[in-house]
């Protein structure tokens, strides 16, 4: 058995491990990061989980019991994700629409960010990341009259002085002309962070570069509306991203200086690509690399709350398995351990689920969907689950 097919065996055999208990004031559960380190709570070794909520709030569980230990009420307005520090696993980030991003510390007995992070007055924030060493913080806006900004901030000593402003370093505005959908930094590279948009463009840029024109190594066309992206292949050197109609693409940066093409893989629609058993595909939510089997793989869903896991090759796109039994409603977050081997995923149901290999949960009580109010309903995304046509699967 190769290492590859070895690992989509253990995705396949995933199987609930723990179910966090659904809070009196339900709500979607948007993103999910997780800690690392023994430093991340007083009280256990363990990692932390963070959510963000569409409450909106912004809450901290226990890594293994999914006991949740805190929750953070953060600025009005929609929370745009959540980010742990890497090098303090007691830090963690949030980003909000109205203009500013917020830094807490786990260790705190106070309620109140230990950094605010403002933008200019006219930012609506929508998407953010925090770089691999921790220095810097950039965050995409929405489309403001013809703007839409990357901004950036110094994020060096923010536990040092409590509830302290900063302001932006600087701004990039002349690479996207629409929202600013999602942001990743390099995980190895601290000067690379790629940004997508709805005008379908994924920028890579190296910010120790003096200016915007300069740091702008590569852009990219999805010819569709960014959904999420992220670094693949050996020393992340490939990036890839799924839109908002169900499409995804996959290119390799080492290859813009040679004269080899630097798409790996473009699908229009994954929904006709992937076959899959019963309910179908309806959505995908993001994507995960394998460091170990050096393999990319999306995870995707139902409306009814089916995940389904997906390998990624340049032939295209295959069905690992399925993992059935957990969610009710469409799952919105998911977050992958590669330390073991778990899978953390959350959803339109409100259930917070810890995924294993081989795992065997006590209750399996299973929690009906949400219905949220029009308002909330206008700032977050839904998929697409309607098809002009759909490609039948050979048996």
């Amino acid at each position: 058995m190769t290492a590859v097919e070895k690992v989509e065996e253990q995705l396949a055999a995933l199987r609930i491990a723990r179910r966090c208990v659904p809070r009196q004031e339900p709500a979607y559960l948007l993103d999910i990061d997780t800690s690392k380190g023994s430093q991340a709570s007083s009280s256990s070794s363990s990692s932390l989980v963070a959510v963000s909520c569409s409450s909106p709030a912004l809450r901290l569980y226990h890594g293994d019991t999914l006991q949740l230990l805190r929750e953070y009420r953060a600025q009005p307005g929609a929370l745009s994700g959540v980010r742990f520090a890497r090098t303090r696993p007691s830090v963690v980030f949030s980003g909000c629409s109205q203009g500013a991003l917020q830094c807490w510390d786990a260790r705190s007995a106070t309620q109140k960010p230990v950094q605010v992070f403002s933008g200019y007055p006219s930012n609506v924030f929508i998407s953010f990341d925090v770089s691999c060493t921790d220095l810097i913080v950039c965050a995409g806006t929405e489309k403001v009259e013809q703007d839409a900004f990357l901004v950036f901030w110094d994020a060096r000593g923010v536990t040092d002085c409590a509830s302290a402003t900063k302001e932006p370093l600087g701004v990039y505005s002349e690479s996207h002309n629409d929202d600013i959908t999602k942001i990743c930094f390099h995980p190895i590279e601290p000067n690379l962070v790629v940004s997508g948009s709805t005008d379908g463009l994924v920028n890579v840029f190296d910010i120790n570069k003096d200016n915007e024109d300069d740091a702008l190594i590569s852009t990219c066309n999805s010819d569709s509306s960014v959904s999420s992206l992220g670094w693949s292949g050996e020393d992340y050197k490939q990036v890839y991203c799924t839109t908002h109609d169900e499409g995804f693409c996959w290119w390799d940066m080492a290859q813009l200086d040679t004269e080899e093409p630097i798409t790996l893989l473009h699908v229009l629609d994954a929904r006709e690509s992937v076959c899959t058993e019963n309910h179908g595909l309806h959505y995908l939510v993001g994507g995960l690399y394998h460091e170990k089997a050096q393999k990319l793989f999306l995870l995707g869903g139902t409306s009814t709350g089916d995940i389904h896991l997906i390998s990624c090759g340049t032939d295209g796109l295959s069905l690992v398995g399925s993992l059935r039994g957990g969610h009710s409603a469409t799952v919105r977050s998911f977050c992958w351990s590669p330390t073991d081997e778990s899978l953390l995923t959350g959803g339109e149901d409100a259930q917070l689920l810890l995924w294993k290999p081989g795992a065997v949960e006590r209750s399996l009580t299973k929690k009906a969907p949400l219905k949220i109010s029009s308002s909330l309903q206008k700032r977050v995304r839904v998929h697409n689950t309607s098809l002009k046509s759909r490609k039948k699967c050979n048996a």
